[in-house]
């Protein structure tokens, strides 16, 4: 009798996204099921008010543990055939000649460098910036980040010669290699949009060089394969291939079917900073930079609106004033109080404010308090003002880039009440997804391609694209917007 053969195992990319909190990985197959995934916290550093750095040995440390994981959870069931990165954008990790990191990074929503964006601003007039990058000289990019390294600790910068962003320091330590893509290398803050390259002119300007940052590839791209080490590690195969993945936002645009092929459809997400993305076929910036231009991983390119604290907003106020009471006990309560939350208004500005007002020195604050208010009615006021700010942003991206749907993502998809605030403050459909995939699914997708699983990009995310919820009923936001306004402009102008 002739034995039967075993059955193949079924193939699967993994993703990973180096996230602020901790890292995420997934294992996905083709059709875009998620097989297995985990998570490892690691700690965020704050030495100063406004300074935010971590070790990115942490990292490593997670990446190892969360690899680990998907191995065992894999063994005997699925193959990993790829490896896509992922992670926060902007940040600095600094290398010397040997590809040791000298000293902790540096991270997105750090905001120690307001006098190097003055640099920039000097040398650079802000509207070639725009026009050469897509956006102008933001406290949070890498950029300012290099110029403040050279200011402030001298002797580090001299040993400086490889500026790596957090997902790219990963790739290296995988597999060796540098290499960066135009998702995330466009949130340096020095890449030619329109070129696809290292602004010289713009680098030369502030006494740097393009040889500073890594060789630049496509998104889909293998850049190396899996260590002997890292194998060993993690139990994953050695030679495994590791693809340039994307920065957090394209990646996650990736995973919801975002392409500048369909520029109508955009997202809406809710995490701890809130994000409008809207993809664009040609790389057309705000002329005063007030929202962000990046290259998206599917070779277009994409608006994003940032307001830097949204769920943030809501976690500050529950740590605050309500640790005690679970989050969706203050949901419930907020449920309750009527539109424009009985006139308080809050400006989520806790870690200054990007779009529009592109200002590291705004701070939060709540108006129209009296005796008659309670804890229901300020987290009512933090839902509001976190997706007001939204509207302010998408003010200026409907302009260039206007959507007819957005699809929503982040911690905050699973109140169907901030959802229909922020579909009230957009004026805009908001689709709950079946799934909610990230940064690390879109990574896992990115590595689709490179593993023969999909022909080319555009088939993986038609195969793994999410169903799409009913519409959110809109909640209104009329008050509430015109309140926002007044506050915002009595404080930093219109």
């Amino acid at each position: 009798m002739t034995p039967t053969p075993p059955s193949p195992l079924t193939p699967v990319t993994l993703g990973l996204d180096v996230g602020t909190s901790g890292v995420k990985a997934v294992a996905v197959t083709a059709g875009g099921e998620t097989l297995a995934e985990s998570t490892h916290p690691y700690p965020l550093l704050t030495p100063r008010p406004g300074w935010t750095e971590q070790r990115p040995a942490d990292w490593l440390a997670g990446v190892r543990a969360a690899l680990r994981d998907l191995s065992a959870a894999l063994d005997g069931q699925a193959q990993p055939v790829a490896l896509g990165l992922s992670g926060q954008m902007h940040g600095l990790v600094p290398l010397d000649a040997h590809g040791e990191v000298l000293r902790p990074a540096l991270l997105w929503n750090d905001q120690r460098t307001g006098a190097q964006v003055e640099q920039i601003e000097a040398r650079v007039p802000r509207a070639e910036l725009v026009a050469r990058t897509g956006n102008r000289a933001v406290t949070g990019f890498q950029l300012p980040k290099i110029l403040w390294l050279r200011d402030e600790e001298p002797d580090t910068f001299a040993r400086l010669r490889h500026a790596l962003i957090p997902k790219d320091y990963v790739g290296f330590a995988l597999t060796g290699v540098l290499a960066a893509e135009p998702s995330d290398a466009s949130g340096v803050g020095a890449l030619n949009l329109a070129r696809g390259a290292w602004d010289a002119d713009v680098l030369g300007a502030l006494d740097l060089t393009p040889d500073l940052f890594p060789p630049l590839v496509k998104s889909t791209d293998v850049v190396g394969t899996l260590t002997r080490e890292w194998a060993a590690a993690t139990g994953l195969p050695e030679g495994l291939p590791v693809v340039a993945g994307g920065g957090d936002n394209a990646a996650a645009g990736i995973a919801l079917g975002l392409s500048s092929a369909r520029p109508d459809v955009g997202s809406v997400s809710l995490g701890t900073s809130g994000v409008i993305f809207s993809p664009l076929r040609d790389p057309t910036p705000d002329p005063e930079g007030r929202v962000h231009l990046f290259a998206h991983a599917d070779g277009g390119y994409h608006l994003l609106g940032v307001t830097l604290s949204a769920a943030g907003s809501l976690e500050w106020l529950h740590a605050r004033l309500a640790p005690d009471t679970p989050i969706a006990a203050l949901l419930e309560e907020a449920a309750q109080v009527p539109p424009g939350a009985g006139g308080v208004t809050f400006l989520p500005y806790l870690s200054g404010e990007r779009s529009p007002l592109m200002n590291p020195h705004a701070r939060a604050a709540f108006t129209g308090l009296s005796l008659a208010h309670g804890r229901a009615h300020l987290t009512r006021a933090v839902l509001e003002g976190s997706v007001a700010a939204l509207a302010d942003a998408y003010g200026v991206m409907q302009a260039i880039a206007p959507l007819n749907t957005l699809i929503s993502t982040g911690g905050g998809a699973r109140s169907d009440l901030w959802l229909g605030l922020a579909s009230g403050a957009l004026n805009l459909p908001v689709h709950p997804t079946s799934a909610r995939p990230g940064a690390a699914h879109g990574a896992a997708i990115l590595a689709m391609p490179a593993a023969g699983l999909h022909p080319n990009l555009t088939a993986a995310m038609d195969a793994t694209r999410p169903d799409l919820h009913p519409p959110v009923p809109p909640v209104d936001m009329a008050d509430a917007l015109t309140a926002y306004a007044a506050a915002r402009t009595a404080l930093y102008g219109g």
